[in-house]
């Protein structure tokens, strides 16, 4: 998956993670100031193709020996027509 530009948030601003660490991939990111950090990601055609035959999505989350931070995925839309029921 490639990280994209965010929808910023309210009350957020657009941070880059990784900017000037070049063994990193930027990250564009939506911070506001409790520290919420979100992400948006695209699936290449191959990862939606692998999501569709029932693949599934894994985290990887870098601590470096520090607790683990409450994370969170979801889908966003669009939503193909798509509703809850």
């Amino acid at each position: 998956m490639t990280p994209v530009q965010p929808e910023i948030q309210e009350g957020a601003e657009l941070v880059i993670f990784a900017a000037n660490q070049p063994q990193y991939v930027p990250l564009p990111a939506s911070v506001d100031e409790a520290g919420t950090v979100m992400t948006e990601w695209e699936p290449t055609a191959e990862e939606l193709t692998r999501l569709m035959c029932g693949g599934r999505v894994r985290l990887w989350v870098l601590t470096f020996g520090h607790p683990l931070q409450p994370v969170a995925l979801e889908v966003i839309e669009p939503d193909c027509g798509m509703r809850e029921s």
